[in-house]
């Protein structure tokens, strides 16, 4: 979608030229330089694929980098799980600091997709369980999409699955301007119709209240208020504020207000669509009639009804996603629509890991088209429910642009389909691809099995400081692994599918940091996670053939130690598999070219130095942020009586706990300690206020 066809000019006139400013302290080296010049040749020649075949610690996010940087257009960068797209959206967050760089996954930490089980005669309600915050970076990323160019958007297969309409969304957008003629009523009424809900309670994503003669919103993309102040019926000022402080962050002349939902449908196209859904429910009605299926009659009749009276009376239904195609107006087996419809036509598509991510999303509509069709076959559902669905990777495949592929081991699709593919073999720093050793699964003699002697070979890193990573082959067998290893006093944590999105970020982060020696996962350990702490991988079960055991899989999960020169991987295995072999082949030439390059420029190997970040840092932020703009403010308003000052901050803390607002509580006791290193004697401190409280807690117990 260019900017020609968005729906307001408006927004057009306020959109800046692409320019991504790329920030590294670093330039390119090894095979960056010529990587970087072959693919930008590839993309200026109007190559359509390409594939950047580029080995662990080579640092092919940083070449990416590098590509945007010359190419200068908006790009999806898709992967294949949410921690990964965590991990590459900080990493553009540092390299363009001055661009917008957004993370887009799905928001349910828990979902459950309504289904029916014929053979059981079971009927699965949809069952899900939204992260808010992940919700509002959806909208971020959106919302950046239609009001500006120089966008980076991390995302999972989550942008291949149905999104509002772009066109929608973009045309009821309200633009805010100070001095323009408005009165109250009007204003909340149009907050109303972007389905903003009026509220007399604390402000949340969504939502506004009225205070006087203003009005105060809170966005679904942002965690600050906007206060409109109406004065004579005009809008008198725009101020964007802190929630918790009520500090003034900034003063503004002009904003625009984006819908509260992604999905919106135009009144006079909204009962156009529910007349649409009675014809096709008596259509429906009369096949299962003709067919016998009497019970199906039943069913749909009043799950459907129900469905209508509630949208025509409230506008929304749980399941309202089924009847998208009619909102949409779009026709049967039409494609819905997407993030992808939000990007211009002319934008740049990664695929990182593509050997998981190209096979991912291909397999997407098959699994979901068979669940619906016993929806719609047992009469739970009408055949629209069809519409509602993830894109074909053909669908997928038009609507992306030119695309590059990176992985260090990609698949048949992007091997046959690219014009170029570029190999990114050499790591600058020197790091050789670590030292492969083979060791039995089962207990011999004095050997005592794989688990005893990982836990021998772990302690040895661990005392010298390292990181030590496990990969099981099922998440049962990463639990009890873990449970076994705390129980011996080893700090570890398991990682796998079943852990919320933010608590697995935060979890490596914690690795990298030190709270955890050991990590054990399954697969989630394989592809592009960037742990150069790591010194140790202990690989068990490693001949049980299969995908977790594949020659793709053991090159990937080999790759996570080869960011630390002292990188070794143990291989447990009672058998020389031919994928064994063929992984040690590859690992074999590229430790050979790496040695070559070492010894052509004098390069000593160093293990990688990185920062310890987290985008699971930026949803916390705010917290840090508000701290230090009241200190700001309350340094000058303390000089007058300081120990009054702060005794009033723990009364305010105090009532805060009383009133189960942690929130501000949390604030409140982390200023209160800033401001007691300020004061020039001892002070009733919060550290003195729990020693008594302790003590006397202690008193009463005996």
């Amino acid at each position: 979608m260019s900017c020609g066809s968005l729906q307001n000019s408006i927004i057009c006139s306020v959109i800046m030229k692409t320019n991504f400013k790329l920030h590294s302290e670093y330039n390119p080296a090894g095979d960056q330089e010529k990587a970087i010049k072959s693919l930008v040749k590839g993309l200026k020649s109007g190559d359509k694929h390409q594939t950047l075949l580029g080995v662990t610690g080579s640092g092919k996010t940083f070449t990416i980098a590098n590509v945007i940087s010359e190419i200068n257009k908006s790009t999806l960068v898709v992967t294949h799980n949410k921690t990964l797209a965590a991990q590459l959206a900080q990493e553009f967050k540092e390299f363009f600091p001055e661009n917008a760089v957004h993370y887009f996954v799905s928001y349910y930490d828990y979902y459950q997709p309504e289904a029916y089980v014929s053979t059981s005669d079971t009927y699965i309600e949809k069952e899900a369980s939204i992260n808010t915050e992940v919700e509002r970076l959806r909208h971020a990323t959106t919302q950046s999409l239609l009001t500006r160019k120089d966008v980076i958007v991390v995302a999972t297969v989550s942008c291949i699955y149905g999104l509002g309409n772009p066109i929608e969304y973009e045309k009821i957008h309200l633009k805010i301007k100070t001095g323009e003629k408005i009165s109250q009523k009007s204003f909340i009424r149009d907050l109303i119709s972007l389905f903003f809900e009026r509220t007399n309670a604390d402000l949340e994503p969504g939502k506004f209240r009225v205070v006087g003669n203003a009005i105060e919103i809170m966005p679904v993309n942002e965690k600050q208020n906007y206060r409109i102040q109406i004065e004579g019926g005009k809008i008198d000022s725009i101020q964007k504020i802190d929630p918790v402080s009520q500090i003034i962050m900034e003063e503004k002349d002009l904003y625009f207000l984006f819908p509260a939902k992604h999905f919106i449908t135009d009144p006079a196209k909204k009962e156009i669509a529910l007349k649409q859904i009675e014809k096709d429910l008596e259509k429906q009605l009369k096949v299962f009639e003709k067919d016998g299926k009497l019970l199906e009659v039943d069913r749909l009749k009043r799950r459907t009804r129900y469905d209508l009276a509630l949208m025509r009376e409230i506008g929304y239904v749980s399941g309202i996603e089924n009847y998208s195609r009619y909102f949409d107006q779009r026709k049967e087996g039409e494609a819905p629509y997407t993030l992808l419809d939000y990007f211009s036509e002319d934008f740049l598509t990664v695929i990182d890991e593509s050997h998981v991510a190209v096979p991912q999303i291909g397999g997407m509509y098959a699994g979901d088209r068979s669940r619906k069709n016993n929806l719609i076959n047992y009469g739970f559902r009408l055949p629209s429910a069809k519409d509602n669905r993830p894109l074909t990777f053909d669908e997928f495949s038009s609507k992306i642009g030119q695309t590059i592929y990176t992985s260090a081991t990609p698949g048949t699709y992007e091997l046959e389909n690219s014009k170029n593919i570029t190999e990114q073999i050499i790591r600058p720093t020197g790091l050789i691809d670590p030292k492969i050793i083979i060791k039995p699964i089962q207990q011999s003699g004095e050997y005592k099995g794989q688990i005893q002697d990982f836990i021998e070979e772990a302690k040895k890193n661990i005392a010298s400081g390292g990181r030590v990573l496990a990969t099981t082959l099922t998440k049962k067998m990463a639990e009890d692994l873990t449970d076994y290893l705390e129980e011996r006093g080893i700090k570890t944590a398991y990682i796998h599918s079943d852990i919320g999105t933010v608590e697995r970020i935060d979890i490596i982060t914690d690795f990298r940091k030190g709270k955890y020696d050991i990590l054990v996962g399954v697969n989630l350990l394989r592809e592009g996670l960037d742990m150069p702490e790591v010194e140790l991988i202990g690989i068990l079960d490693a001949d049980k053939e299969g995908f977790l055991r594949s020659v793709t899989s053991l090159i990937q999960t080999i790759g996570r130690a080869a960011r630390n020169v002292n990188g070794r991987v143990i291989l447990y295995a009672d058998k020389i598999t031919k994928s064994i072999e063929k992984a040690m082949e590859e690992t074999d030439r590229r430790r050979i070219i790496q040695l070559k390059y070492n010894k052509e420029n004098g390069i000593t190997p160093q293990t990688i130095k990185k920062k310890i970040t987290s985008i699971a840092d930026q949803i916390r932020s705010d917290h840090e942020k508000t701290v230090e703009q009241l200190l700001m403010v309350d340094k000058e308003l303390m000089k007058k009586s300081p120990k009054k000052f702060i005794k009033e901050k723990m009364k305010r803390m105090t009532e805060a706990v009383k009133v189960l607002d942690f929130e501000t509580a949390a604030i409140l006791r982390d200023e209160i300690k800033e401001l007691e290193k300020m004061l020039p004697q001892p002070s009733p401190s919060l550290r003195g206020a729990k020693r008594s409280e302790a003590t006397k807690q202690s008193r009463n117990s005996k």
